[in-house]
């Protein structure tokens, strides 16, 4: 029996599933999540991120993280690496929801939504000639993994120019055309939207600062369902101040919960959720299926679906 350590109860019936397969499992919520002699040979760990907590390196026979997350910027990499422990991610399992989400808040942005609504909450009935159509805009992609291609394979009925930008410049589905991310100067003055989508690593921090936004074409709109930290909020802030940015649609930031002082919240231009672009009701199911699958082929000793290059930070 190879034993394992859930920080998620996926129910009675999908557990006794995994059990099937030959595992042992513990089942501890990740709020209550330290180390103890009870979790010395846990061989795998299944997580969100217990990392604030839970001392892995006292895990001696730790040989596989499967996380329920996309980014992996939680996890210990340089142990992880040094200890050649295998780390797998969710990729692909929110990629959907966000794909809407991306397309609602383009939508939003350019129909101008947030001030039609503030209008219905004060009983204000007045026109405005100031909102725009998607139709011929350019919508460019920093990075072009799954969110990414979800979102721009919902875009292609709205027959807008979709460019990429990745690390290669390599080619991607239902993308006009992709670029490297050192070309990247040469991409944001032709885009009228920006969606951030890029993983976090040290080379993404601050990515997005004041000179990346004075690259954007004036008046330009910004999306980021990433992380909060591939943006300098001040430098971001002050893009929607001088109109260099007209309107920002921002689901991560770089402390979460966003502080209630942030000028932020009161920005007319900025469309504010909290960190909710990857929920929708199919959301377990997507996740357990990827656990599950891979969880066979571990006792199977197959190749996992969604292995970490770890040492390419991603």
């Amino acid at each position: 029996m190879v034993k394992a350590l859930f920080t998620y109860n996926y129910g009675e019936e999908k557990m006794k599933k995994i059990k099937d397969l030959g595992y042992d499992i513990t089942y501890i919520h990740e709020s209550e999540l330290v180390y103890n002699e009870s979790i010395e040979d846990i061989e795998v760990l299944v997580c969100y991120n217990p990392f604030n907590t839970l001392d892995i390196t006292k895990m001696k026979k730790l040989k596989w993280i499967q996380l329920s997350s996309i980014g992996i910027d939680q996890v210990p990499l340089d142990y992880v690496k040094e200890k050649e422990i295998i780390v797998t991610n969710n990729k692909g399992g929110y990629s959907i929801p966000m794909g809407e989400w991306v397309v609602l808040k383009i939508l939003e942005l350019i129909k101008r939504s947030k001030s039609f609504y503030n209008k219905q909450n004060s009983k204000t009935w007045k026109l405005d000639t100031s909102v725009l159509e998607l139709f011929g805009k350019t919508v460019g992609f920093i990075g072009t993994g799954s969110i990414a291609k979800e979102s721009a394979k919902r875009l292609q009925g709205f027959e807008v120019n979709i460019l990429g930008i990745n690390t290669s410049g390599r080619d991607v589905e239902y993308f006009n055309k992709c670029y490297s991310i050192n070309e990247i100067n040469k991409i944001l003055p032709l885009c009228d939207i920006v969606v951030l989508t890029i993983p976090y690593t040290e080379k993404t921090h601050h990515l997005f600062n004041k000179s990346t936004f004075k690259m954007m074409k004036n008046n330009s709109y910004f999306i980021n369902v990433s992380r909060g930290n591939i943006v300098n909020e001040k430098d971001l802030i002050e893009s929607i101040k001088n109109r260099k940015v007209k309107g920002a649609a921002l689901d991560v930031f770089e402390k979460e919960p966003l502080d209630k002082n942030s000028p932020l919240w009161d920005m007319e231009e900025v469309i504010i959720t909290p960190h909710n672009s990857w929920v929708s009701e199919m959301r377990n199911e997507r996740r357990y299926n990827l656990i599950y699958k891979n969880m066979k082929r571990y006792i199977n000793k197959q190749q996992l679906f969604n292995v970490v290059n770890l040492n390419k930070g991603y």
